[in-house]
């Protein structure tokens, strides 16, 4: 982390601050299945960190929300062909694209992580700007009601809101502008190395990985945990 006082934290959304339920192995063990489709639960987080980290690379490119329906179609394939060979399963990307479509038809939710809420609160209290940076397309405001969390966020900045998506460097800029701080008086809590970590980084902001399902227990490169509840002692001895 380049600054030892922060005076703002930024989050990111998905993987950091909430999750889906039921969750992901449930979900695509359902969808999978009715494919001839087995996965494990390892697997399915080998899959996943591939497929998030793929989705990354790509919205760098080109954001994923702006695209056709037919590249969005062929993009969301890929993402689940990506997903199932975690398991060591191999699909092609019709049959991706088929599996994908299934679990939009499967009833689940985006919730708050138990971690999220006490944290933020804990955060808060001590005089911090809390922040929430998301790729997601809906408007920031929006999705902090959504979720239960209005009350516990200063600002809240989308890819909806801004028409870019991390890790381009605008969509911070724009939560810097939103909390009026400066790059070194922020740091960017998120799960992905390429959107939040070198994201946040590129821009000047300290980063925080947080590493929920430990696909990266090795990583040096800034700060790791894997609880947002280790959040409020990283930041102790930040500045101490």
């Amino acid at each position: 982390m380049t600054q030892p006082t922060p005076r703002a934290v930024f989050f990111d959304l998905y993987g950091t601050i909430a999750g889906f339920e039921p969750g992901r192995f449930e979900v695509q063990s359902m969808a999978c299945a009715e494919f001839g489709v087995t996965l494990t639960p390892e697997g399915v987080l080998r899959g996943y960190a591939d497929a998030d980290a793929y989705m990354s690379r790509e919205n760098a490119i080109h954001h994923i929300g702006r695209r056709t329906p037919a590249e969005r179609d062929a993009f969301f394939a890929e993402y689940q062909r990506r997903i199932i060979g975690g398991s060591g399963v191999e699909v092609s990307l019709e049959t991706a694209g088929k599996i994908w479509r299934r679990i939009q038809e499967i009833p689940y939710e985006l919730a708050p992580f138990p971690d999220a809420a006490p944290a933020l609160r804990t955060l808060r209290g001590r005089g911090l700007l809390t922040g929430l940076i998301s790729n997601m397309d809906m408007g920031g405001d929006e999705l902090v009601a959504s979720l239960g969390l209005a009350g516990l966020f200063h600002v809240a900045v989308t890819s909806g809101d801004v028409g870019a998506a991390k890790p381009n460097p605008a969509i911070f800029r724009a939560a810097l502008s939103s909390a009026g701080v400066q790059p070194h008086e922020a740091i960017h809590v998120g799960d992905q190395l390429s959107s939040d970590v070198q994201g946040a980084l590129a821009a000047g902001i300290g980063a925080v990985l947080i590493d929920r399902d430990r696909n990266h227990p090795h990583y040096r490169g800034c700060p790791r945990i894997e609880s947002l509840s280790e959040l409020p002692a990283l930041l102790d001895g930040e500045s101490g």
